[in-house]
Protein backbone atom coordinates (compact mmCIF):
# COMPACT_ATOMS: atom_id res chain seq x y z
CA UNK A 1 0.00 0.00 0.00
CA UNK A 2 0.83 3.78 -0.65
CA UNK A 3 0.22 4.55 3.55
CA UNK A 4 4.38 4.46 3.77
CA UNK A 5 4.31 6.46 6.99
CA UNK A 6 7.19 6.76 8.93
CA UNK A 7 6.69 3.95 12.22
CA UNK A 8 8.18 6.03 14.83
CA UNK A 9 6.07 9.15 14.45
CA UNK A 10 3.21 8.34 11.59
CA UNK A 11 1.56 11.68 12.19
CA UNK A 12 -1.09 13.19 14.70
CA UNK A 13 -3.85 12.14 12.30
CA UNK A 14 -2.46 8.17 11.86
CA UNK A 15 -5.88 7.09 13.02
CA UNK A 16 -8.27 8.39 10.49
CA UNK A 17 -9.07 7.58 6.72
CA UNK A 18 -9.93 10.36 4.14
CA UNK A 19 -12.13 9.62 1.32
CA UNK A 20 -10.90 11.94 -1.31
CA UNK A 21 -13.19 12.45 -4.21
CA UNK A 22 -11.68 15.38 -5.31
CA UNK A 23 -10.08 17.03 -8.24
CA UNK A 24 -7.91 19.41 -9.88
CA UNK A 25 -6.05 21.46 -6.82
CA UNK A 26 -8.31 23.07 -4.34
CA UNK A 27 -9.44 19.50 -3.03
CA UNK A 28 -6.31 17.68 -3.73
CA UNK A 29 -4.61 20.02 -1.94
CA UNK A 30 -7.00 19.76 1.35
CA UNK A 31 -6.81 16.21 1.36
CA UNK A 32 -2.94 15.99 1.15
CA UNK A 33 -2.50 18.64 4.18
CA UNK A 34 -4.54 15.54 6.13
CA UNK A 35 -2.31 12.94 4.59
CA UNK A 36 1.31 14.96 4.96
CA UNK A 37 -0.50 15.05 8.75
CA UNK A 38 -0.61 11.03 8.94
CA UNK A 39 -4.14 10.10 7.53
CA UNK A 40 -4.80 7.26 5.74
CA UNK A 41 -5.84 9.21 2.44
CA UNK A 42 -7.62 7.08 -0.61
CA UNK A 43 -7.90 9.30 -3.76
CA UNK A 44 -10.77 7.82 -5.81
CA UNK A 45 -10.13 8.87 -9.66
CA UNK A 46 -12.48 8.38 -12.88
CA UNK A 47 -11.31 4.78 -14.70
CA UNK A 48 -8.79 5.47 -17.74
CA UNK A 49 -8.07 8.95 -17.18
CA UNK A 50 -7.85 9.56 -13.32
CA UNK A 51 -7.73 13.01 -11.88
CA UNK A 52 -7.82 15.84 -14.88
CA UNK A 53 -4.53 17.05 -13.43
CA UNK A 54 -2.67 13.67 -14.41
CA UNK A 55 -3.10 15.37 -17.91
CA UNK A 56 -1.91 19.11 -17.22
CA UNK A 57 1.30 20.10 -18.71
CA UNK A 58 3.97 20.44 -19.83
CA UNK A 59 6.41 20.03 -18.04
CA UNK A 60 5.69 15.92 -17.90
CA UNK A 61 8.52 13.99 -16.72
CA UNK A 62 8.48 10.40 -18.51
CA UNK A 63 4.36 10.92 -19.09
CA UNK A 64 3.86 11.92 -15.54
CA UNK A 65 2.63 15.47 -14.88
CA UNK A 66 4.70 17.88 -12.56
CA UNK A 67 1.37 18.95 -11.47
CA UNK A 68 -0.56 16.10 -10.40
CA UNK A 69 2.71 15.43 -8.03
CA UNK A 70 2.11 19.08 -6.31
CA UNK A 71 -0.62 17.91 -4.88
CA UNK A 72 -1.42 14.33 -4.78
CA UNK A 73 2.02 12.80 -2.18
CA UNK A 74 0.68 10.71 0.77
CA UNK A 75 -2.63 9.18 -1.11
CA UNK A 76 -3.21 5.76 -2.65
CA UNK A 77 -5.08 5.42 -5.39
CA UNK A 78 -8.28 3.76 -6.65
CA UNK A 79 -10.07 3.91 -9.95
CA UNK A 80 -14.01 3.91 -9.57
CA UNK A 81 -16.99 4.17 -12.28
CA UNK A 82 -19.36 5.72 -9.81
CA UNK A 83 -22.17 5.34 -12.83
CA UNK A 84 -21.65 1.61 -11.96
CA UNK A 85 -23.22 -0.40 -9.64
CA UNK A 86 -20.40 -1.54 -8.73
CA UNK A 87 -18.45 1.45 -8.22
CA UNK A 88 -20.77 3.17 -6.19
CA UNK A 89 -20.97 0.23 -3.90
CA UNK A 90 -17.08 0.02 -3.33
CA UNK A 91 -17.55 3.54 -2.67
CA UNK A 92 -20.23 3.21 0.30
CA UNK A 93 -17.88 0.52 1.28
CA UNK A 94 -14.60 2.44 1.73
CA UNK A 95 -17.14 5.80 2.99
CA UNK A 96 -18.44 3.32 5.92
CA UNK A 97 -14.54 3.20 7.05
CA UNK A 98 -14.01 6.39 6.89
CA UNK A 99 -13.54 9.33 9.04
CA UNK A 100 -13.34 12.15 6.61
CA UNK A 101 -14.58 12.52 2.92
CA UNK A 102 -13.53 15.37 0.52
CA UNK A 103 -15.25 16.36 -2.26
CA UNK A 104 -15.48 19.32 -4.77
CA UNK A 105 -17.52 18.57 -7.49
CA UNK A 106 -20.33 21.28 -8.36
CA UNK A 107 -23.54 21.55 -6.70
CA UNK A 108 -26.38 18.88 -6.92
CA UNK A 109 -23.63 16.22 -8.71
CA UNK A 110 -23.72 14.18 -5.14
CA UNK A 111 -26.94 14.13 -5.03
CA UNK A 112 -26.97 12.99 -8.48
CA UNK A 113 -24.75 10.01 -7.67
CA UNK A 114 -27.30 8.79 -4.89
CA UNK A 115 -24.44 10.18 -2.21
CA UNK A 116 -25.38 13.41 -1.03
CA UNK A 117 -25.33 14.74 2.81
CA UNK A 118 -28.13 13.09 3.75
CA UNK A 119 -27.20 9.50 2.41
CA UNK A 120 -23.62 9.82 3.43
CA UNK A 121 -24.57 10.59 7.04
CA UNK A 122 -27.04 8.11 7.17
CA UNK A 123 -24.11 5.53 6.20
CA UNK A 124 -21.74 7.23 8.63
CA UNK A 125 -23.30 9.03 11.18
CA UNK A 126 -19.90 10.07 12.24
CA UNK A 127 -18.57 11.22 9.00
CA UNK A 128 -17.13 14.94 8.45
CA UNK A 129 -17.61 15.97 4.69
CA UNK A 130 -15.41 18.58 3.21
CA UNK A 131 -17.42 20.40 0.37
CA UNK A 132 -14.92 22.78 -1.99
CA UNK A 133 -17.14 24.86 -4.84
CA UNK A 134 -16.04 28.22 -6.70
CA UNK A 135 -18.55 30.83 -5.33
CA UNK A 136 -20.60 29.05 -2.58
CA UNK A 137 -22.77 26.39 -2.92
CA UNK A 138 -25.82 28.83 -2.43
CA UNK A 139 -26.53 32.12 -3.21
CA UNK A 140 -27.63 33.80 -6.23
CA UNK A 141 -24.53 32.72 -8.13
CA UNK A 142 -23.95 29.19 -6.07
CA UNK A 143 -23.91 26.66 -9.26
CA UNK A 144 -21.20 28.97 -11.23
CA UNK A 145 -18.15 26.99 -12.12
CA UNK A 146 -15.19 28.72 -10.63
CA UNK A 147 -11.23 27.77 -11.19
CA UNK A 148 -8.70 29.81 -9.60
CA UNK A 149 -7.71 32.32 -12.00
CA UNK A 150 -11.82 33.74 -12.55
CA UNK A 151 -11.84 33.52 -8.75
CA UNK A 152 -8.73 35.83 -8.24
CA UNK A 153 -10.27 37.92 -10.48
CA UNK A 154 -13.97 37.86 -9.23
CA UNK A 155 -13.05 38.43 -5.11
CA UNK A 156 -10.84 41.65 -5.94
CA UNK A 157 -6.98 40.06 -5.59
CA UNK A 158 -6.41 40.80 -9.21
CA UNK A 159 -7.08 44.36 -8.30
CA UNK A 160 -5.27 44.69 -5.79
CA UNK A 161 -1.72 42.80 -7.40
CA UNK A 162 0.39 44.06 -10.35
CA UNK A 163 2.15 46.79 -10.97
CA UNK A 164 -0.74 49.33 -11.24
CA UNK A 165 -4.30 49.44 -11.29
CA UNK A 166 -4.61 49.33 -14.95
CA UNK A 167 -3.02 46.17 -15.68
CA UNK A 168 -4.61 43.90 -12.94
CA UNK A 169 -2.11 40.90 -12.46
CA UNK A 170 -3.25 36.57 -11.11
CA UNK A 171 -0.64 35.59 -8.70
CA UNK A 172 1.68 33.68 -9.75
CA UNK A 173 0.35 30.55 -8.05
CA UNK A 174 -3.18 29.04 -8.08
CA UNK A 175 -3.59 31.02 -4.98
CA UNK A 176 -7.40 30.74 -4.80
CA UNK A 177 -7.22 26.90 -4.65
CA UNK A 178 -4.90 26.68 -2.49
CA UNK A 179 -6.33 28.97 0.01
CA UNK A 180 -9.21 27.10 -0.15
CA UNK A 181 -7.92 23.82 0.34
CA UNK A 182 -6.19 25.03 3.82
CA UNK A 183 -9.39 26.67 4.37
CA UNK A 184 -11.06 23.48 3.90
CA UNK A 185 -8.55 21.31 6.04
CA UNK A 186 -8.64 23.62 9.26
CA UNK A 187 -12.38 23.40 9.15
CA UNK A 188 -12.10 19.21 8.62
CA UNK A 189 -9.98 19.68 11.87
CA UNK A 190 -12.79 21.34 13.90
CA UNK A 191 -15.36 19.49 12.78
CA UNK A 192 -13.33 16.11 14.07
CA UNK A 193 -12.67 17.74 16.92
CA UNK A 194 -16.09 18.58 17.77
CA UNK A 195 -17.15 15.06 16.74
CA UNK A 196 -15.26 13.90 20.04
CA UNK A 197 -18.11 15.90 22.14
CA UNK A 198 -20.83 15.03 19.84
CA UNK A 199 -20.41 11.60 18.11
CA UNK A 200 -21.99 12.92 15.09
CA UNK A 201 -20.18 14.53 11.94
CA UNK A 202 -21.08 17.61 9.99
CA UNK A 203 -20.99 19.12 6.49
CA UNK A 204 -17.46 21.55 6.15
CA UNK A 205 -18.60 24.16 3.41
CA UNK A 206 -15.96 26.93 2.05
CA UNK A 207 -14.86 27.80 -1.68
CA UNK A 208 -12.67 29.64 -3.82
CA UNK A 209 -14.45 32.82 -3.34
CA UNK A 210 -14.66 32.41 0.52
CA UNK A 211 -10.91 31.74 0.84
CA UNK A 212 -9.68 34.92 -0.92
CA UNK A 213 -12.16 36.88 0.53
CA UNK A 214 -10.79 35.75 3.86
CA UNK A 215 -7.28 36.87 3.27
CA UNK A 216 -8.35 40.51 2.23
CA UNK A 217 -6.95 41.26 5.95
CA UNK A 218 -6.51 45.12 5.96
CA UNK A 219 -7.24 45.54 2.54
CA UNK A 220 -10.65 44.28 3.59
CA UNK A 221 -11.39 46.76 6.42
CA UNK A 222 -9.68 49.31 4.61
CA UNK A 223 -12.62 48.94 2.02
CA UNK A 224 -15.59 47.81 4.77
CA UNK A 225 -14.46 50.72 7.69
CA UNK A 226 -12.90 53.43 5.95
CA UNK A 227 -14.38 53.50 2.64
CA UNK A 228 -11.32 53.10 0.65
CA UNK A 229 -11.10 50.85 -2.38
CA UNK A 230 -7.54 49.44 -2.31
CA UNK A 231 -5.70 49.11 -5.87
CA UNK A 232 -2.52 47.67 -7.04
CA UNK A 233 0.70 49.59 -6.41
CA UNK A 234 3.39 47.39 -7.39
CA UNK A 235 5.81 46.31 -4.55
CA UNK A 236 5.29 49.01 -2.39
CA UNK A 237 3.06 48.52 0.92
CA UNK A 238 -0.07 50.45 0.77
CA UNK A 239 0.60 51.56 4.67
CA UNK A 240 3.64 51.12 5.38
CA UNK A 241 7.13 52.76 3.81
CA UNK A 242 9.74 52.44 3.03
CA UNK A 243 8.07 48.59 2.77
CA UNK A 244 9.00 46.73 -0.43
CA UNK A 245 11.45 46.22 -3.10
CA UNK A 246 14.18 48.95 -3.98
CA UNK A 247 16.62 48.72 -6.74
CA UNK A 248 20.43 48.89 -6.40
CA UNK A 249 23.09 48.32 -8.88
CA UNK A 250 22.77 45.08 -10.63
CA UNK A 251 19.89 44.25 -9.10
CA UNK A 252 17.19 44.67 -6.49
CA UNK A 253 16.69 43.93 -2.41
CA UNK A 254 13.29 44.01 -0.31
CA UNK A 255 13.37 46.35 2.80
CA UNK A 256 10.39 46.20 5.58
CA UNK A 257 11.37 49.19 8.10
CA UNK A 258 7.91 48.50 9.32
CA UNK A 259 8.21 51.41 12.04
CA UNK A 260 9.48 54.54 12.58
CA UNK A 261 12.62 53.09 14.93
CA UNK A 262 13.57 50.42 12.33
CA UNK A 263 13.56 53.85 9.41
CA UNK A 264 15.90 55.58 11.79
CA UNK A 265 18.10 52.38 11.63
CA UNK A 266 18.14 52.35 8.22
CA UNK A 267 18.97 56.16 7.91
CA UNK A 268 21.83 55.61 10.16
CA UNK A 269 23.41 52.59 8.40
CA UNK A 270 23.43 54.93 5.14
CA UNK A 271 24.02 58.36 6.42
CA UNK A 272 20.65 59.59 5.88
CA UNK A 273 18.60 62.22 7.99
CA UNK A 274 15.64 60.83 9.02
CA UNK A 275 14.60 63.85 9.90
CA UNK A 276 14.42 64.83 6.42
CA UNK A 277 11.41 66.87 6.05
CA UNK A 278 7.86 64.83 5.16
CA UNK A 279 9.86 61.94 5.99
CA UNK A 280 10.01 61.73 9.65
CA UNK A 281 6.67 59.65 10.55
CA UNK A 282 5.46 56.24 8.76
CA UNK A 283 2.35 58.32 7.40
CA UNK A 284 4.14 61.17 6.30
CA UNK A 285 6.54 58.09 3.93
CA UNK A 286 3.49 56.83 3.05
CA UNK A 287 1.88 60.14 1.45
CA UNK A 288 5.28 60.65 0.43
CA UNK A 289 6.53 57.41 -1.30
CA UNK A 290 7.91 58.70 -4.31
CA UNK A 291 10.42 61.10 -3.05
CA UNK A 292 11.26 58.04 0.00
CA UNK A 293 11.73 55.33 -2.85
CA UNK A 294 14.16 57.86 -4.82
CA UNK A 295 16.22 58.42 -1.68
CA UNK A 296 16.56 55.29 -1.12
CA UNK A 297 17.43 54.22 -4.76
CA UNK A 298 20.15 56.83 -5.32
CA UNK A 299 21.56 55.40 -1.96
CA UNK A 300 22.23 51.99 -3.35
CA UNK A 301 22.81 53.25 -6.68
CA UNK A 302 26.83 52.48 -6.53
CA UNK A 303 26.10 49.47 -4.13
CA UNK A 304 25.16 45.75 -5.30
CA UNK A 305 22.87 44.02 -3.71
CA UNK A 306 24.95 42.17 -1.06
CA UNK A 307 26.20 45.25 -0.24
CA UNK A 308 23.11 46.50 0.82
CA UNK A 309 21.85 43.77 2.61
CA UNK A 310 25.38 43.60 5.16
CA UNK A 311 24.72 46.78 5.77
CA UNK A 312 21.13 46.20 6.37
CA UNK A 313 21.83 43.18 8.32
CA UNK A 314 24.40 45.24 10.98
CA UNK A 315 21.97 47.56 11.59
CA UNK A 316 18.90 45.46 11.89
CA UNK A 317 16.61 46.48 9.43
CA UNK A 318 14.73 43.86 7.90
CA UNK A 319 15.66 42.95 4.83
CA UNK A 320 16.40 40.32 1.51
CA UNK A 321 16.49 39.43 -1.75
CA UNK A 322 14.61 37.99 -4.39
CA UNK A 323 15.20 34.70 -5.21
CA UNK A 324 14.03 32.35 -7.77
CA UNK A 325 12.79 28.66 -7.56
CA UNK A 326 16.10 26.95 -8.03
CA UNK A 327 18.04 29.16 -5.72
CA UNK A 328 14.77 28.64 -3.25
CA UNK A 329 15.37 24.57 -3.70
CA UNK A 330 19.05 24.98 -3.18
CA UNK A 331 19.38 27.10 0.04
CA UNK A 332 20.43 25.48 2.77
CA UNK A 333 17.42 26.94 4.78
CA UNK A 334 15.03 25.66 2.94
CA UNK A 335 16.40 22.30 3.34
CA UNK A 336 16.67 22.42 7.33
CA UNK A 337 13.00 23.40 7.68
CA UNK A 338 12.26 19.85 5.97
CA UNK A 339 11.11 21.81 2.95
CA UNK A 340 12.25 19.02 0.62
CA UNK A 341 11.42 15.33 0.82
CA UNK A 342 12.53 12.62 -1.44
CA UNK A 343 10.49 9.54 -2.10
CA UNK A 344 10.18 6.69 -4.64
CA UNK A 345 7.49 6.77 -7.38
CA UNK A 346 6.43 3.28 -9.04
CA UNK A 347 7.18 5.19 -12.63
CA UNK A 348 9.62 7.82 -12.13
CA UNK A 349 11.67 6.17 -9.18
CA UNK A 350 13.39 8.40 -6.70
CA UNK A 351 12.40 11.88 -6.42
CA UNK A 352 12.58 15.15 -5.02
CA UNK A 353 9.05 16.81 -3.83
CA UNK A 354 8.35 20.20 -2.10
CA UNK A 355 7.85 18.83 1.48
CA UNK A 356 5.17 19.75 3.89
CA UNK A 357 5.09 23.17 5.63
CA UNK A 358 4.44 21.80 9.66
CA UNK A 359 7.11 20.58 12.15
CA UNK A 360 6.10 18.73 15.43
CA UNK A 361 7.91 19.15 18.90
CA UNK A 362 7.75 17.22 21.77
CA UNK A 363 8.79 19.17 25.18
CA UNK A 364 10.12 17.16 28.24
CA UNK A 365 9.51 18.46 31.79
CA UNK A 366 12.89 20.12 31.49
CA UNK A 367 11.96 22.39 28.43
CA UNK A 368 14.39 20.38 25.91
CA UNK A 369 12.44 19.32 22.72
CA UNK A 370 12.25 16.24 20.54
CA UNK A 371 11.07 16.92 16.88
CA UNK A 372 8.61 13.87 16.22
CA UNK A 373 8.12 15.11 12.39
CA UNK A 374 7.03 12.55 10.78
CA UNK A 375 9.79 11.87 8.14
CA UNK A 376 9.33 9.52 5.35
CA UNK A 377 6.40 10.47 2.88
CA UNK A 378 4.74 8.04 0.29
CA UNK A 379 4.64 9.33 -3.84
CA UNK A 380 2.04 10.85 -5.36
CA UNK A 381 0.03 6.57 -6.62
CA UNK A 382 -0.14 6.28 -10.28
CA UNK A 383 -3.74 5.59 -11.25
CA UNK A 384 -5.18 2.56 -9.81
CA UNK A 385 -2.14 1.50 -7.98
CA UNK A 386 -4.19 0.17 -5.52
CA UNK A 387 -7.18 -0.87 -6.41
CA UNK A 388 -6.69 -4.62 -5.37
CA UNK A 389 -5.43 -3.66 -1.40
CA UNK A 390 -8.31 -1.65 -1.25
CA UNK A 391 -10.75 -4.25 -2.53
CA UNK A 392 -9.63 -6.69 -0.33
CA UNK A 393 -9.78 -4.14 2.79
CA UNK A 394 -13.71 -3.37 2.07
CA UNK A 395 -13.97 -7.30 1.75
CA UNK A 396 -12.96 -8.05 5.37
CA UNK A 397 -9.86 -9.81 3.89
CA UNK A 398 -7.00 -7.63 5.45
CA UNK A 399 -7.05 -4.59 7.89
CA UNK A 400 -6.04 -1.00 6.88
CA UNK A 401 -2.57 -0.32 5.97
CA UNK A 402 -1.95 -3.92 5.26
CA UNK A 403 -0.13 -4.70 1.69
Amino acid sequence: MHNDSNPSHPGPLSDLVVIDLTRALAGPHAAMMLGDLGARVIKVEAPGSGDETRGWGPPFVDGVSTYFLSCNRNKESVALDLKSDDGRQVLRELIARADVVCENFRTGVMDRLGLGTTELLELNPRLVILSITGFGHDGPEGGRAGYDQILQGEAGLMSLTGPGPEEPTRVGVPIADLLAGMYGAFGVLAALHERERTGHGQVVRTSLLASVVGVHAFQGTRQTVAGQTGRAQGNSHPSITPYGLFHCRGGSVQIAAANDSLWRKLCAAFGLDPQTPGMVTNAERVGNRQQVTALLEQTFADLSPDEVLDQLATAGVPAGRVRDLAEVYNWEQTASQGLLIDVDHDQLGGIRLPGPPLRFFSVDSSGAEREVTRTRHAAPPVLDADADALRRWVAGESVAGDD
